[in-house]
């Protein structure tokens, strides 16, 4: 089968910064990163060859629409420390226009995470992986988005939004990107059920 080549990872939405050390709470921080070392020594989350990172992860603050997630570029690095986790406050998927707070740049994924924690208040952490035996092996099997969406536009936000709709997405928590190759992403209440779900698939 011929598949798209993964993305070059760059951010495809305006971002806007303010730079500032943030202080995550324990309660985010340790779970988030606990999860993102296990991503990584699996090779989920890492780097290619050519040095661009992939893969990405994200907590929400509860009640609210703001979250922590692995910044832009981080993914070749094997320990992550608070810097690396920005704070997103605030996306609008229309304008393509993410608000985010914290010493490094959000996600290149950060609007996808958004789409998903728009669709339902008990989601409490997105992890999203590269996995070109998985992605394969599920692809059109899972929840799958449209092949001609590309990740990282408002676009693939919407398409996450409609396929959130869908019962099955919602039973296992867990959808393909079609037009993203090698993209797996998953959702749980907590960091731990949306990994373990993923890990689950990886027999």
């Amino acid at each position: 089968m011929n598949y798209a080549q993964p993305e070059d990872g760059s951010i495809k939405f305006s971002s806007h910064l303010t730079p500032e050390k943030l202080e995550i709470p324990s309660s985010f921080f340790a779970p988030l990163n606990q999860w993102r070392e296990e991503m990584w020594q699996r090779s989920f989350i890492g780097a290619y060859s050519d040095g661009v990172g992939f893969g990405n992860i994200s907590i929400r603050i509860p009640n609210t629409e703001q979250f922590y997630i692995s910044g832009s570029g981080t993914g070749g690095i094997p320990e992550l420390d608070q810097i690396h986790y920005p704070l997103v406050e605030k996306c609008d998927l229309a304008q393509n226009t993410v608000w985010c707070r914290g010493v490094v740049q959000a996600s290149s994924e950060s609007m996808s995470h958004a789409s998903i924690y728009s669709c339902n208040a008990g989601i409490g952490a997105v992890v999203h992986i590269h996995s070109r035996k998985l992605w394969e092996k599920y692809l059109d099997v899972l929840p799958t988005t449209s092949r001609e969406v590309q990740y990282g536009t408002p676009e693939m936000a919407f398409e996450i939004i409609r396929l959130m709709g869908l019962s099955e997405t919602q039973e296992q928590k867990v959808f393909v990107m079609g037009g993203h190759a090698e993209g797996i992403v998953s959702f749980g209440k907590t960091v731990e059920e949306a990994a373990r779900i993923l890990l689950a698939f990886d027999v």
